[in-house]
C-alpha cells in the first residue's frame, strides 16, 4: 500500500536537512519504533510494536538510509520480521525538503508498505490500511512538533544570550500555542478523511 502526507515547517531546508540526518531522533518519531543498534554508515537495527485490535507483533530488522544533499532528499528502505507470529514486512520511506517564502520547508513523505504472513489479513478488511494512515500522520506530526521543540530551544538560547527577561515566556507561549494547533489541524483532517471516505 502507498501513502503520502506533507507538511510545512518553520526552519529553512538546510536547517531541516540537519534535522532528517539526526537519525535516531528521526526514528524515535515513529510510533512504536525503538533503534537499538547503527550496524555500519547508513544502516541500523532495531523494532517496531504495532497493535491491530487483539493481534500484537513486533518486528524486529534492519533499514537502509540513503541521504541526498544535494537534491535534499533521502530514501529509508527496511525490512523487519515478528519471530512470534511469523508475519513480514519492508518498508520504502522516501522524503523531499522544498523551501517555502525562503524560511520555511516543505516536507513530502511517500511510503510503500508490504506485508505477509498472519497480518496481512488484516489488510482484508482494511484495518492494515487505516492503522498505517494513522501511524504515518502521527510520524508526520512528531516530525513537526520534534522540530518546534528545536526551534524552540534555538530561540530560547538566543532570547537568553541577549535578554534574561519575561520575554522568553512570551515566545515559549506562542511556540506553545502553534504546537497545539498543528496538532488539532492534524487530528481533524484524519477525522475528516476516515468520515469523507464512500463505503
Amino acid at each position: 500500500m502507498k501513502i503520502a502526507k506533507s507538511l510545512i515547517v518553520s526552519s529553512s531546508v538546510d536547517q531541516t536537512w540537519d534535522f532528517f540526518q539526526d537519525v535516531p531522533k528521526v526514528a524515535a518519531c515513529f510510533p512504536g519504533a525503538n533503534l537499538t543498534e547503527q550496524t555500519s554508515e547508513g544502516i541500523y537495527k532495531g523494532n517496531v510494536s504495532i497493535k491491530l485490535g487483539p493481534f500484537t507483533a513486533t518486528f524486529e530488522g534492519e533499514a537502509t538510509y540513503e541521504p541526498d544533499q544535494q537534491q535534499k532528499s533521502g530514501k529509508v528502505e527496511g525490512k523487519a520480521i515478528d519471530k512470534r507470529g511469523g508475519s513480514r514486512s519492508r518498508l520504502l520511506l522516501n522524503y523531499k525538503l522544498i523551501g517555502v517564502d525562503g524560511e520555511k520547508s516543505q516536507v513530502d513523505f511517500d511510503a510503500d508498505i508490504q506485508l505477509a504472513g498472519p497480518i496481512a489479513q488484516f489488510g482484508r478488511i482494511g484495518v492494515i490500511e487505516e492503522a498505517a494512515e494513522l501511524l504515518i500522520a502521527e510520524f508526520v506530526s512528531n516530525v513537526e512538533q520534534s522540530m518546534m521543540a528545536n526551534n524552540s530551544e534555538t530561540d530560547q538560547q538566543v532570547e537568553e544570550s541577549i535578554d534574561q527577561s519575561a520575554s522568553f515566556e512570551k515566545v515559549t507561549e506562542n511556540e506553545s500555542s502553534k504546537k497545539s494547533i498543528s496538532l488539532i489541524s492534524v487530528i481533524w483532517s484524519l477525522i475528516k478523511s476516515y468520515f469523507s471516505r464512500p463505503n
